[in-house]
């Protein structure tokens, strides 16, 4: 199983970027798909996820900027960011927990984008 991420970059304070994140391999079911950060000198912290039924999880520290999302095979999870801040430059990494063809549980790391914000 291999989740590829693209979309990071740099942009200004205020502006917008879309990230994005791909599963692919021998995939019964994703049960959550959604993305990780860590910043210089942090820890790397949860900040989005999408789970299979739907429901959605937002840090405080994102709420209301960040929306995820999923597309219709439920594989692809998206990262809408809006009115970015230079706190929220980090690596951003997607994660998912799924459950494979064989049946048994695994969980998967894509390889990490920079977004950088500049004030």
């Amino acid at each position: 199983v291999q989740l590829q991420a693209s979309g990071g970059g740099l942009v200004r304070a205020g502006e917008s970027l879309r990230l994005s994140c791909t599963a692919s391999g021998s995939i019964s079911s994703i049960n959550d798909m959604g993305w990780y950060r860590q910043a210089p000198g942090k820890q790397r912290e949860r900040i989005a996820a999408v789970a299979k039924n739907g429901a959605r999880y937002y840090a405080d520290s994102v709420k209301g900027r960040f929306t995820a999302s999923t597309d219709t095979t439920k594989t692809t999870v998206s990262l809408q960011m809006n009115s970015l801040k230079p706190e929220d430059t980090a690596v951003y990494y997607c994660n998912a927990d799924m459950t494979t063809l064989s049946g048994t549980y695994s969980n998967a790391w894509g390889q990490g984008t920079l977004v950088t914000v500049s004030s």
